[in-house]
């Protein structure tokens, strides 16, 4: 089902041990490969448990940011990824505002320029793409279902990167998407139920103007609905910053809200 947003404050004690994390990573100058202070170094430092902090560790470990190896310890992770191989991605804070403002103005000029080449070269087999993932995200939202949603908001948008047919924008939109998660499963506390109705609305403009060949128009509505987007990221962030931690008891699984 589509979850209503968090009360101000109930944040899963590990999703804020993460986010520390990733600020102690940036504190200590850490690079890629380096290696980390122990479990329990980290739980003193952070004021936290071992298995708050272990909790913490398989989130980042599975966006990519820290690897552990088994008898080694755990180490700053090396991001091969076209965007993390730059001296400033691997520090990456997903819910820095700043950070997050910069990501969505890469996305901004990447996703209006894709969008405007797509109106230009689409193909009739890449424009039955793009209209399917934008199906499918409506009907996740219809249904409640979080999951489709976020399945065909990721179709819709590497569709719209494909039918550019520019392989640097595809392997772009498709790295910064991948930075903006983080965001989603960090700190988050929106769900599908509020910008959904709008982004599903905006997806059918930019689908429509893409079908009717009107690269202007296209690039409008995507520019549109990227600046949409990012209105909730700073709405729910700026309310996460005002929210109090919460207790590792009050811990459940983090809403992925992405678009």
């Amino acid at each position: 089902m589509i979850h209503t947003p968090r009360e101000s404050g109930y944040r899963p004690g590990y999703e804020v041990a993460a986010e520390q994390l990733l600020e102690l990573i940036v504190r200590l100058r850490l690079r890629p490969g380096d290696r980390m202070p122990t479990e329990n170094e980290l739980a003193r430092q952070l004021g936290t448990s071992r298995t708050v902090v272990r909790e913490a560790v398989k989130i980042l470990s599975a966006l990519g940011r820290v690897r552990a190896q088994k008898g080694r310890g755990l180490y700053v992770a090396d991001d091969e990824g076209m965007l993390g191989t730059g001296r400033r991605a691997s520090f990456f804070l997903p819910t820095d505002l700043d950070h997050v403002y910069m990501l969505f103005e890469f996305r901004r000029a990447q996703e209006t320029e894709t969008s405007r080449l797509a109106a230009r070269r689409a193909t009739p087999a890449e424009l039955r793409a793009i209209e399917e993932a934008a199906g499918l995200c409506r009907h996740g939202f219809e249904t409640g279902r979080e999951d489709l949603f976020n399945e065909g908001d990721d179709a819709f948008h590497t569709a719209i990167a494909t039918a550019a047919h520019n392989m640097f924008l595809e392997v772009a939109v498709r790295e910064a998407r991948r930075l903006q998660a983080q965001s989603s499963l960090i700190g988050m506390r929106g769900s599908v139920g509020g910008h959904a109705a709008k982004a599903v609305e905006e997806h059918e403009a930019i689908f429509q103007a893409i079908r009717a060949g009107d690269p202007e128009a296209a690039a409008q509505a995507a520019a549109t609905h990227i600046d949409n987007t990012l209105d909730d990221y700073r709405r729910e962030i700026q309310q996460r910053l005002f929210s109090r931690p919460a207790s590792p008891s009050e811990a459940s699984e983090p809403i992925r809200f992405r678009s």
